[in-house]
């Protein structure tokens, strides 16, 4: 166990000192919230369950009786809760003789940044391995696959070549969601939203979506998704995203990408009576994941 003593904070026992650095940065923007739909909780886990729905209705031929089809549930998505913590143990001597005590105070604004820190991570790492078989949702594959299992066959929410951003690469992937199927293989009112990127495409993204002309090309041709209001919730960069390839595009299918929220951050301190040292630290729960999958749709890149 880790104990900050006067030792690790030699410096700030000296007269003299004109600053403390590397505790106080600014933070970005939260951006965890463009991932996922964020829902409260008040169970020990949450569970989602899909149904298939009826098919196509058939011919039915004069004096023959109605045809009755069958509805059964699909998978099951369990939402189990996951406890975060971390805090920090000062002693009584370093506490007091610390000639810079509001220099110091940022050791608690340091706690609360790594809190949020640990859940924007969390949050996009259900992006940065959306391809990886090692992390399966509850039909069984990655978040996006090509051979996703329902009731018509297996359906793809990845594209069907892998390409790099550009302009072409994101009009093909929206013409994939526009054919988006329901369990039974049935059409669906499927369109994407939102635009979600590494910083690495934030400058090519732009180019792609504003621009009032075809992007990189010198035709007199209007740019087609921008004209037909396609990605109405525009462009996301996203910091904590790995690949500097990879993107995607949410949909408008509900029940997709969700956290639930069990318990809200606190932060606490406490006193050690044996050895005057102090306590911080900061406690969360929520969980994270996808139910259905057509909620997002995208490509590991060329």
């Amino acid at each position: 166990m880790t104990v900050i003593s006067t030792g690790s904070i030699a410096k700030l026992l000296w007269p003299g000192l004109d600053a403390v650095w590397g505790m106080n940065y600014s933070e970005h923007p939260v951006e965890y919230t463009d991932l996922v739909d964020v829902y409260s909780s008040d169970m020990n886990y949450e569970e989602d369950q899909g149904m298939t729905g009826f098919g196509l209705a058939p011919i039915k031929p004069q004096g023959t009786p109605t045809v009755y089809d069958s509805m059964q549930q699909s998978y099951t998505t369990r939402y189990t809760h996951i406890a975060y913590s971390l805090g920090f143990i000062i002693t009584h001597e370093a506490l007091m003789d610390n000639l810079y005590e509001k220099i110091g105070t940022g050791r608690t604004s340091s706690l609360a940044f790594s809190a949020r820190q640990t859940k924007e991570n969390v949050v996009a790492n259900l992006y940065n391995r959306a391809f990886s078989s090692s992390y399966v949702g509850g039909d069984g594959v990655s978040m996006i696959n090509s051979a996703h299992p329902t009731a018509s066959g297996n359906q793809s929410n990845v594209l069907s070549t892998a390409a790099d951003l550009s302009e072409a690469s994101l009009e093909d992937l929206l013409i994939q969601i526009m054919g988006a199927q329901n369990e039974r293989g049935l059409l669906i009112g499927l369109t994407g939203q939102s635009l979600h990127i590494p910083r690495q495409l934030v400058f090519e993204a732009e180019r792609i979506l504003k621009s009032t002309l075809q992007n990189d090309t010198g035709n007199n041709a209007i740019n087609a998704m921008r004209a037909m209001g396609m990605l109405p919730k525009g462009i996301k960069p996203n910091h904590y995203f790995t690949d500097p390839d990879a993107w995607f595009v949410r949909t408008d299918a509900p029940q997709a990408l969700k956290m639930f929220q069990r318990e809200k951050a606190t932060f606490t301190q406490d006193g050690d009576f044996d050895t005057d040292n102090l306590k911080y630290k900061f406690y969360e729960r929520y969980s994270t994941g996808w139910s259905d999958w057509r909620g997002i749709y995208g490509t590991p890149g060329a």
